[in-house]
């Protein structure tokens, strides 16, 4: 009697990963942007989370004693109320605690500004690629011009016109960033403009604005995250400089620059911490942002994808 022949079960269809997944398995597959991540995280949290965990509000004056003035990492208070892990500044304020509060201000000032910049540069780009002609010309012409110059000089030109402020270091920052979002987004939306779902918005009678922000924008926004995650770390270093220089953020607002500015003048009388331990937190802060910003520019690459 002969059996028969079993017929082997075609194999179950794998379900295929969708992008979010996948651009997340790809991004935690590397060990250099898990910590990069972990570290902003860490920081980010901090710095929002400053009025609570902070031991000290750096900024009130009642809190301040003077005869703490410049104590060495680990001391106590003179009242034996409150140990400074890290120090004092020559205004007698907890350095940990002043590191946190100034962590707000650069974080803040940084991502107000390449935020406004990342609106104002898509803009002048998607414009510029769409239309064309002489507005592609006179745009890019502006565009050429604004990238021209170093950005520590523009800067410190507005600054010097405008004065100190955080609103005025936000405006300084605008003006010399949003020139990259502009290149960068004309180059994406010229390789948009050709395809096919752009013609059939024209031929459907949509306004330029709604073919460009509702169609090409969002297909345009991998590289422009990319550059916005870098620039944010260039955010932060250049408001530090310009704080460090003496033109940016005032004394009376915390900022990293404004507290690596406050304790160089006692670098040689040997008081090191007040400005190495912002200088660290800083050096910190734009090694993770970089460190995050690398691996999203690799993982965003459409060869990558492919």
């Amino acid at each position: 009697m002969n059996t028969p022949a079993t017929v082997a079960s075609p194999p179950a269809p794998t379900k295929e990963q969708s992008p979010w997944r996948r651009f997340v398995s790809d991004f935690f597959a590397s060990k250099l942007a898990t910590l990069g991540l972990v570290m902003l995280i860490v920081i980010v949290g901090a710095a929002l989370l400053a009025p609570w965990i902070a031991p000290q509000n750096p900024y009130d004056l009642a809190s301040l004693d003077i005869m703490d003035s410049k104590l060495k990492p680990g001391s106590e208070s003179g009242d034996g109320s409150m140990r400074h892990w890290l120090g004092t500044d020559g205004q007698a304020r907890d350095l940990f605690s002043a590191i946190l509060y100034g962590m707000r201000t650069s974080l803040m000032v940084a991502t107000v500004s390449v935020l406004a910049a990342f609106g104002i540069g898509a803009t002048v780009g998607l414009i510029a690629a769409y239309f064309g002609g002489r507005i592609d010309a006179l745009l890019m012409r502006v565009v050429d011009i604004q990238l021209s110059f170093p950005a520590i000089l523009v800067a410190l030109m507005l600054l010097a016109i405008l004065g100190k402020g955080v609103d005025k270091v936000i405006i300084a920052l605008i003006v010399v960033q949003w020139a990259y979002f502009a290149r960068a987004a004309r180059g994406a939306a010229l390789v948009e403009r050709g395809k096919e779902y752009v013609e059939a918005a024209r031929c459907m009678s949509l306004s330029w604005s709604r073919v460009l922000f509702r169609h090409v924008l969002p297909n345009c926004m991998p590289p422009l995250i990319v550059i916005a995650t870098i620039d944010l770390a260039h955010a932060i270093a250049l408001e530090a400089t310009l704080s460090f220089l003496g033109v940016g953020v005032p004394v009376t607002e915390p900022s990293l620059g404004m507290l690596i500015y406050n304790g160089f003048e006692y670098l040689l009388s040997g008081q090191y911490w007040i400005s190495f331990f912002p200088g660290i937190a800083l050096a910190l802060a734009i090694i993770a942002i970089n460190l995050v910003g690398d691996h999203l520019r690799d993982v965003l690459n459409p060869r990558h994808a492919n």
